[in-house]
């Protein structure tokens, strides 16, 4: 077999059976090995940034590593933005990124880049594999890397011909180590902090916003009068009836800092003390008040659940004192469409075991009271802040889950950025339901030009916010790549369009006009 085989073995091996491909000439060797070894299932997708988002949405929903499939330095550069986002997640993630061969470098030929410095960046290990005899074993290492918690993104570099030349080995992975455990000093001071009755906020993040994690946190806040929050944006949240509900610190700082200003004491348990998504003039950086005491239960690669569980233990929290939510769902509305009015019809319909993948931006903001209490589901945030997530993440997430219902909140602006997902969805059937909100701006910049000060902005600046002059025509453009669409302009009809779309299994796109 040539390094190429070796590679894709040993990634099958190692647990790594998905990839998500944008490849070009210098990768043939390795879509022949793909094609060649049982157990790959690969998903091309029209652009890398879709590749990498999907990927993306794959870990969150697995917990394992997809693999990527990107040409040279370009192709990686393309995929750079939505590699930053799963960087900012923790979502693990191979890359595999093809080079010129390596006595071809020298000669720099036009793709030739530097792309150990392109990786860099937007990877937590990176290696450029010498031969073909080496390049199982540096597979092995990447998946490990990878697998690293709480989740790491590793890139490969494979020269060209490292992946022609001869090989003669399938390496095995390595097991992925456990979580450390939380020092028993911080589980002492939580617990402290807990009982002085002090107003006290548990900020949570990472595996302790799945289903258990919150009722370990839920039974500790019933038993010492301690509130429960995540963090601005998760990696994924379990959510809904039955579950001990939790709200997000707002995104605006001036409604963060009321939200805030209650508490004395913050407890970390994953999560970054909370801070402004920019910097804006005349308003704080940090969002807590003055004198509130920041203490960390658990960083993010460590033990959270082991670490409630010893708090739970030590406050006398009993099973079964957590308090969940309610299932309930919001009067259908009526008439004209707004944020509210829209979060009451997803509160309506929402079906069980939905996965959420949100980039509703400015439009999404409330969406969580009135979707609370829908049946359980999972909701994925955009964790990096760079746009055009949102469709390759619910593409990806789909292909983890390809019998659960995947609903796409996605903003028109950002979802210009990787529309590409659409096609992908709709090659390979992948049951997702887009919701685009139409605002023809980019609204949450406009909303951004009066925060920092910017004064008496002119036609000139207000046409770099508009999405006008021509309007984006979403029904359209997802025809155009083989996915069925509807434009609706009130509630009755999203509700209508979105009942279709749900109990459709193929992609589905709804162009809701604001």
């Amino acid at each position: 077999m040539n390094g190429a085989e070796s590679l894709v073995r040993t990634m099958v091996k190692g647990g790594v059976d998905v990839c998500f491909t944008n490849p070009g000439t210098s990768e043939m060797h390795f879509v022949a090995a793909l094609d060649k070894v049982d157990g790959m299932n690969c998903f091309l997708c029209l652009f890398e940034g879709v590749a990498s988002g999907a990927a993306d949405g794959y870990a969150r929903m697995t917990g394992t590593p997809a693999s990527t499939l990107l040409h040279l330095g370009p192709g990686l550069g393309n995929a750079v933005a939505n590699l930053h986002n799963a960087k900012k997640a923790n979502s693990p993630m191979v890359n595999i990124i093809g080079e010129h061969a390596t006595y071809h470098v020298e000669y720099d030929a036009p793709l030739t880049a530097d792309i150990e410095g392109i990786a860099g960046p937007v990877s937590h290990w990176v290696k450029t594999s010498p031969d073909a005899k080496s390049i199982a074993a540096d597979g092995a290492l990447a998946i490990a890397a990878a697998n690293q918690p709480p989740g790491q993104i590793a890139s490969l570099i494979l020269p060209a011909n490292t992946a022609w030349d001869d090989a003669d080995a399938v390496a095995d992975t390595p097991a992925a180590p456990g979580r450390a455990k939380v020092d028993e000093k911080a589980v002492e001071n939580a617990v402290s902090v807990l009982k002085s009755g002090a107003p006290t906020l548990l900020m949570m993040t990472g595996q302790s916003l799945y289903e258990y994690g919150l009722n370990l946190a839920g039974r500790i806040a019933s038993t010492t009068g301690a509130k429960l929050m995540a963090q601005g944006s998760n990696q994924r949240l379990q959510r809904g009836a039955g579950i001990v509900p939790l709200n997000r610190v707002p995104y605006p700082v001036p409604q963060a800092l009321d939200v805030l200003s209650p508490y004395e004491h913050i407890i970390l348990i994953g999560a970054k003390p909370p801070i402004a998504f920019f910097a804006y003039p005349n308003q704080p950086s940090e969002l807590h008040p003055e004198g509130c005491q920041i203490h960390r239960l658990a960083e993010l690669d460590e033990d959270m659940i082991d670490a409630l569980e010893r708090v739970a233990d030590a406050v006398g929290a009993k099973e079964g004192s957590a308090a969940t939510q309610e299932a309930f769902k919001p009067e259908m509305p009526s008439g004209a469409l707004d944020p509210d009015t829209i979060a009451a019809v997803l509160g309506n319909l929402m079906p069980e075991g939905a996965i959420i993948a949100d980039e509703s931006v400015t439009t999404g903001r409330g969406f969580y009271p009135l979707t609370a209490g829908a049946p359980p589901h999972d909701w994925l945030n955009n964790m990096g802040g760079s746009i055009g997530l949102g469709m390759p993440l619910a593409t990806g997430a789909s292909v983890a889950c390809p019998d659960r219902k995947v609903i796409c909140l996605e903003g028109d602006g950002s979802g210009m950025y990787t529309l590409q997902a659409l096609w992908t969805q709709a090659r390979y059937d992948l049951d997702v339901t887009t919701i685009v909100f139409a605002n023809r701006a980019y609204r949450i910049l406009q909303g951004e030009l009066a925060n920092v000060g910017a004064e008496n902005p002119g036609r000139k600046a207000l046409d770099m916010l508009d999405l006008g002059r021509p309007d984006l025509d979403w029904v359209k453009m997802a025809n155009g790549m083989g996915v069925e669409a509807t434009k609706v302009t009130d509630c009755e009809g999203f509700a209508k369009a979105l009942t279709a779309g749900l109990a459709s299994t193929s992609p589905y796109l709804i162009e809701v006009v604001l």
